[in-house]
């Protein structure tokens, strides 16, 4: 499974929007995330540590979207930070990556 990252705009057929606005909800922040990180009252450390607890649920509530995910060959997730920026997506690339290797899946990084 190849895995890249990519800001909202990106218009490949790899595409996976995973935002909270419009995206598979499956891998989205909380909206309390996304606006208490906006506002400065959550830091990075912390939004990792609620992102993560998030997706552990995610993994058990949702299994048919990860299934999904985990057989696509190639991924493009995107979301509206911007390019460089602190972003959910990279951290959902890291939990992909260590979700395929505890199920024996390739892994490839594509890149940002």
């Amino acid at each position: 499974m190849k895995v890249s990252t990519s800001t909202y705009r990106y218009p490949g057929p790899h595409r996976l929007d995973v935002t909270r606005k419009s995206g598979e909800r499956a891998f989205a922040p909380t909206w309390e995330m996304v606006q208490e990180y906006k506002a400065g009252r959550l830091s990075e450390e912390d939004y990792t540590r609620l992102y993560h607890q998030r997706l552990k649920e995610s993994l058990r509530e949702n299994p048919q979207a990860w299934e999904s995910l985990l057989h696509r060959e190639e991924v493009v997730l995107v979301c509206f930070c911007p390019a460089g920026a602190f972003c959910h997506r990279h951290l959902l690339k890291e939990i992909i990556r260590r979700v395929c290797i505890r199920q024996g899946i390739p892994f490839e990084d594509g890149g940002s």
